[in-house]
C-alpha cells in the first residue's frame, strides 16, 4: 500500500492532481468573495485567453532556463516584434504579421545566442544590453509606420488571432511543438544534461555552446509566436525605452517556475499552462477585489514562491544552482 502511494506520488497523475487542486481552490477562494466579479463564464473565457499568451512564452523561457540560463530581453523582443509585423501587415496582411513575428522573434534569438555563446559572459548581462539596444531599436521601428496607429492591428480583416479558434490552435501548436522538441528529439535530454552539470555534459561529448546557442533560438520563436497573440488581441503595443520593457517578462517566467518544478513529474509542458491559468486566477481575482496592484504584485509573487519551494525543495546536502 504505502509502495503504490509512493509511485502515485512521483507520477504525472499526482502532478496534475495538485495543479488542478490549486486552480481550482484558487478559483472557488475567489469566487466566494467576488461571485459577481469574479469567475463567471465569459471572465474564464478571458482569463484563459490571457493565460495562452503568456503561457507561450513560458514555454520558450523553460528551454534556456532549465540549463540555469536568463533573457532579460524576452519584453523589448515582444514589443518590435510585435511592431515589425504590424508593419509589414500593412502591405502582406496576414503573411506580413505572420512572417514578421516570427522572423524577428527568431532573429534576436540567433543573435542572443551567439553574442552570449561568443562572449561567455553571464547571460543576463548580455541580454539586458540587447534589451537597451532592442527598445531602441523599436522606437526607430515606430516612425516607419505610415498608418499612425504603430503597434496596433487597424485592419478588421487580420483580427483572426484576438478570438477562438485560431488564438487557441496558434497556442496549442505552440504548446504541442514544445512538447515533441523535449520527448522526441535529442534537444530536451541534452537541455536536461546541461542544467544538471555542464562539465559532465561536455565529458559525456554534447557540443554545449551549440546546445544553449539553440535554447536562446527556441526561446525567440516562441516569444515571436506570442508577440503574434499579444498584437493581435488588439490593445497595441507600444514602444518604450528605460528598460521599462522588462515588465514583460515576469509573467511567461511565471509559467517558467511551474513547468520547472514540475519537470520531475515529467509534465513541464502541461505545468506551465496550468500553472499560467493559476497565476493569471490570482491576479484577476485579486483585482475583483479591487487589492491594490502593489500589494496584487506581492500576494501573486508570494502564492508562486511558496508553490514552487513546496513542489520542488532539494534535499538536504543537495547542490541549488
Amino acid at each position: 500500500m504505502n509502495e503504490t502511494i509512493s509511485r502515485f506520488k512521483r507520477s504525472k497523475y499526482f502532478g496534475y492532481a495538485l495543479l488542478f487542486g490549486l486552480a481550482l481552490f484558487f478559483w472557488a477562494f475567489f469566487k466566494i468573495l467576488s461571485p459577481h466579479n469574479f469567475g463567471t463564464s465569459k471572465l474564464m473565457a478571458n482569463y484563459l485567453q490571457t493565460s495562452i499568451q503568456y503561457a507561450v512564452g513560458g514555454c520558450g523561457f523553460y528551454f534556456i532556463v532549465v540549463m540555469g540560463l536568463f533573457d532579460m530581453s524576452i519584453g523589448a523582443n515582444i514589443v518590435l516584434s510585435s511592431l515589425v509585423g504590424v508593419l509589414l501587415s500593412r502591405q502582406f496582411g496576414y503573411y506580413g504579421l505572420i512572417f514578421g513575428c516570427l522572423l524577428c522573434g527568431t532573429l534576436i534569438g540567433s543573435f542572443n545566442g551567439f553574442l552570449y555563446t561568443r562572449l561567455r559572459i553571464p547571460s543576463m548581462i548580455v541580454t539586458v544590453g540587447l534589451m537597451l539596444v532592442l527598445e531602441s531599436v523599436a522606437a526607430y521601428v515606430v516612425k516607419l509606420d505610415p498608418a499612425g496607429f504603430p503597434g496596433k492591428l487597424t485592419d478588421p480583416n487580420i483580427l483572426a488571432f484576438n478570438h477562438a479558434p485560431w488564438n487557441y490552435i496558434v497556442a496549442v501548436s505552440a504548446f504541442l511543438l514544445m512538447a515533441f522538441i523535449l520527448r522526441f528529439t535529442k534537444l530536451g535530454t541534452y537541455f536536461n544534461a546541461i542544467g544538471s552539470n555542464e562539465f559532465v555534459a561536455k565529458a559525456m561529448g554534447i557540443n554545449v555552446e551549440k546546445y544553449k546557442f539553440i535554447g536562446f533560438v527556441l526561446l525567440h520563436f516562441f516569444v515571436g509566436i506570442m508577440a503574434l497573440l499579444t498584437v493581435s488581441y488588439g490593445k497595441g503595443v507600444l514602444a518604450v525605452t528605460g528598460m521599462e520593457s522588462m515588465g514583460r517578462n515576469f509573467k511567461p517566467l511565471m509559467g517558467t517556475f511551474f513547468g520547472v518544478a514540475f519537470k520531475k513529474y515529467g509534465m513541464p509542458v502541461s505545468a506551465i499552462v496550468i500553472g499560467e491559468f493559476i497565476i493569471t486566477l490570482i491576479f484577476n481575482g485579486l483585482v475583483a477585489l479591487n487589492v491594490p496592484t502593489t500589494i496584487n504584485d506581492f500576494v501573486t509573487g508570494a502564492v508562486l514562491l511558496i508553490i514552487v519551494t513546496l513542489t520542488n525543495r532539494g534535499a538536504r546536502g543537495s547542490v541549488v544552482k
